[in-house]
């Protein structure tokens, strides 16, 4: 891994690669999805800070239909098949403690990224989601592996 070039993919952005990368994120009540092309070697991830675009003003990757469609795209524009490509899933820590459920931002990324995966067909291969802790993720775009690094969280008085 030491010779590959690296990219730090921040929040409300994506990344693919057809060439080998190390991607490296933290997440805290984000949610990171990876996708990995067996045939091709090739991967990307998008890190996605809100469960869904309302319509209004740019459909940003910053909600996770965007993220996870637009990641989908760039994938199949340089040549990857829906049918070599799996998925990992990390992150929708809640970080920060809070009793109103409306603020559970994490668990709601979490639900989106299920239901879209299983919408779009794409098995996925692995996860690390939820809990208390915010997560730093080291994906491999060559091999599909992806490490993992628990981050603490805080708590919001």
């Amino acid at each position: 891994m030491d010779s590959q070039d690296s990219h730090f993919l921040y929040p409300a952005a994506i990344f693919a690669s057809n060439k080998p990368f190390i991607v490296h994120t933290i997440l805290g009540s984000c949610v990171s999805v990876c996708f990995w092309d067996s045939k091709l070697k090739a991967g990307g991830m998008c890190h996605y800070m809100l469960p869904y675009w309302n319509g209004e003003g740019l459909a940003s990757p910053k909600y996770g239909n965007i993220a996870i469609e637009k990641l989908l795209e760039k994938m199949y524009s340089f040549g990857c098949e829906k049918k070599y490509i799996v998925a990992k899933v990390f992150g929708g820590g809640e970080v920060i403690q809070t009793r109103n459920p409306q603020f559970h931002i994490g668990q709601r990324n979490i639900e989106l990224a299920w239901v879209q995966l299983k919408e779009l067909k794409i098995n996925v291969v692995g996860s690390s989601v939820g809990g208390k802790n915010g997560r730093k993720i080291i994906f491999n775009t060559e091999t599909g592996e992806v490490k993992q690094r628990y981050v603490k969280g805080q708590s919001a008085i």
